[in-house]
């Protein structure tokens, strides 16, 4: 099952508020992203990593350069990370 990111909100740090299409929502923690180099080397600078948005076409995160996270790979990461709130 392929659920969307519909809502994707700036917390603190590297942590996202992201809200999927099914109601669930919950914190992820990017942090590990900004270690992997490539792509992904300019979410270290926080004012980039800030500009997050979602792409509701891709129906996940982007920023303005293109880089994204799958939609799944972000669902786990907050169902292991923490509570699951719904609705």
């Amino acid at each position: 099952m392929l659920l969307d990111i519909v809502q994707v909100q700036y917390i603190k740090n590297y942590e996202l508020e992201i809200r999927f299409e099914n109601g669930e929502h919950g914190v992820v923690d990017l942090y590990e992203y900004c270690q992997k180099g490539g792509i992904f080397e300019k979410l270290s600078d926080k004012q980039y990593f800030q500009q997050v948005y979602v792409n509701h076409d891709l129906g996940t995160i982007c920023w303005p350069d293109g880089v994204d996270i799958a939609p799944e790979t972000l669902y786990t990461m907050m169902k292991q990370a923490s509570t699951v709130l719904t609705k």
